[in-house]
């Protein structure tokens, strides 16, 4: 008998080197076909597309919703995926933003994590713009989908005063309450500052932004609110009626002193502060911190009356005939 081990199995490869290639091509060809199929990004999602993921939603309900919207191919790769990256966690509600189609190993990765990616839209609300001025501002943003500027006002009108003044980064996807609800935590937050001030002060809260929303709109600088607030509260305490052209944007519209006339001045309403003596019921615009402040820091003065030029610039009177002589040099009338 020879010696040696005996031999079972052939030496000869199994595949050639040349059938080696083309089986590894045929396997590339099986995946790439795999991945297109199943795994890469759609073809039909808009640019810049939020898709909600409601609360809960059943992952295969979800997965369905996705292939329709074009946002995966398949609804059983991203089910796997999802039980690979998620576990028991699953998919997380929310709004996701798509600036363009994304393969479904991202996609799953993404609503398994709370990857939102929402791209916010800065808006700033100057200091002294009306409920509506803030809705015209908005409704010039097209990337606020949910903004519907009618919904706004009515809304948001009866918090006039209240809509803090400031630069915003609202998500694309804010209803119109969402906006107001952010405006106005965003006052409660900044006027903390001002409590013990305007405590001190003694008027009502109430008051202070009534007068602020008036100050903001009469005078530009620190020291022009602080004494026009002072001439207000006076008059205010001296049952003279306070007759701020300011306060005319909200019997007739206008806005310009130039533009009030005799008539405007005879308009019945509880906004016209040359007929009706004490504040207007609401406040006329949304104040900002600086305004708030300087409502609450009067200067005391002798001065009853003033008026801005067409420079800026703040004349004081003490009496009516000094108003009507500082009306003809400074105005021209």
């Amino acid at each position: 008998m020879e010696s040696g081990s005996p031999k079972y199995m052939s030496e000869r490869p199994l595949l050639s080197p040349k059938n080696r290639w083309l089986a590894v091509a045929a396997a590339l060809i099986v995946l790439y076909a795999l991945y297109t199929r199943s795994l890469a990004a759609p073809i039909g999602l808009a640019a810049d597309t939020t898709i909600t993921v409601p609360k809960g939603a059943g992952l295969t309900s979800i997965a369905d919703r996705l292939e329709t919207e074009h946002v995966i191919r398949s609804p059983f790769a991203f089910k796997v995926l999802v039980v690979l990256f998620g576990g028991s966690r699953g998919v997380e509600a929310g709004d996701y933003y798509f600036p363009t189609a994304e393969n479904a190993v991202r996609v799953a990765w993404r609503l398994t994590h709370s990857h939102y990616e929402l791209v916010t839209v800065r808006v700033t609300i100057p200091e002294g713009t009306d409920v509506k001025g803030i809705a015209s501002i908005l409704a010039k943003e097209p990337r606020l989908e949910l903004f519907n500027e009618q919904d706004f006002l009515k809304i948001a009108l009866p918090r006039e005063g209240y809509l803090f003044p400031d630069t915003y980064d609202i998500p694309p996807n804010a209803t119109d309450q969402d906006i107001v609800d952010m405006m106005l935590s965003n006052y409660e937050r900044r006027i903390q500052t001002l409590s013990a001030d305007i405590t001190t002060f003694g008027r009502p809260i109430s008051q202070v932004m009534i007068m602020a929303s008036i100050v903001e709109r009469e005078a530009n600088t620190t020291e022009m609110r602080q004494t026009v607030a002072g001439i207000l509260w006076k008059r205010l305490d001296e049952h003279m009626p306070l007759q701020v052209d300011s306060a005319f944007s909200y019997v007739d519209g206008k806005t310009a002193s130039k533009d009030i006339s005799v008539s405007d001045l005879a308009i019945d309403s509880p906004y016209n502060t040359y007929l009706h003596v004490g504040l207007p019921p609401t406040p006329i615009s949304n104040p900002g911190l600086e305004a708030i402040h300087d409502t609450v820091h009067p200067i005391s003065t002798p001065y009853y009356y003033y008026l801005s030029d067409s420079q800026g610039t703040m004349h004081y009177a003490v009496t009516l005939q000094e108003h009507e002589a500082n009306k003809a040099k400074y105005l021209g009338y």
